[in-house]
């Protein structure tokens, strides 16, 4: 494999663990420890029992907690501080023939896993404005379902994975900024003092 195509698989593998971390290092694991890829020496580890255990775990975890109104976004903030370094590690791992990180690639990785992370979270906060919960689950749901044909496609089709993710991630960020000024907007007209009705002109005598 060309190391345009291991770039753009990092790229991927970034972008995933921004939206679901725990969920992207267990099937890469897990694929790894069955046979169905041949994972980069400092991607290896995530193949161990531990490893595959703890992401599992957490990955379930996850899945319920995402799908609770409120709970997701106070989950998100939370895991701000393992997407990011995951996604710079994962970005850095698939480039390192020898296991060792390049800094150009974690830095790379992190701002692919900042940027996915914040288009999830940002999203899913708008979701919350409103009561009804069938969205947050939709949206929630198609997030796990993304991820998981992300991991498959990304290997055997990488440039066409790479391709849907700038697609989807310029189609969700312009649909975040627009509902955001809509709200802005609304919340400004909703706060804006009434107009001073004019005086009436004095009545004349008899």
């Amino acid at each position: 494999m060309s190391e345009a195509h291991l770039f753009v698989i990092g790229i991927l593998l970034a972008w995933m663990a921004g939206i679901r971390v725990y969920l992207t290092v267990f099937g890469l694991g897990l694929a790894g420890a069955l046979g169905w890829l041949d994972l980069p020496p400092a991607l290896q580890v995530t193949e161990s029992w531990w490893v595959l255990g703890t992401s599992g775990a957490l990955a379930l975890t996850e899945f319920f907690a995402d799908k609770i109104p409120g709970v997701d976004s106070g989950w998100d903030l939370l895991q701000t501080l393992a997407r990011v370094p995951a996604g710079a590690f994962l970005a850095a791992a698939t480039l390192s023939p020898d296991g060792q990180l390049s800094g150009g690639a974690l830095a790379a990785g992190a701002g692919v896993a900042l940027t996915s992370h914040l288009l999830k979270s940002g999203s899913r906060a708008l979701m919350n404005t409103s009561p009804e919960p069938v969205s947050n689950w939709t949206a929630s749901v198609a997030e796990d379902a993304a991820v998981v044909g992300g991991l498959s496609l990304a290997f055997a089709h990488p440039w066409i994975a790479l391709f849907l993710v700038v697609g989807v991630s310029l189609l969700v960020a312009i649909a975040v900024w627009w509902v955001w000024r809509t709200l802005s907007r609304g919340l400004k007209r909703l706060l804006q003092p009434l107009p001073a009705t004019e005086a009436s002109p004095p009545t004349s005598g008899p």
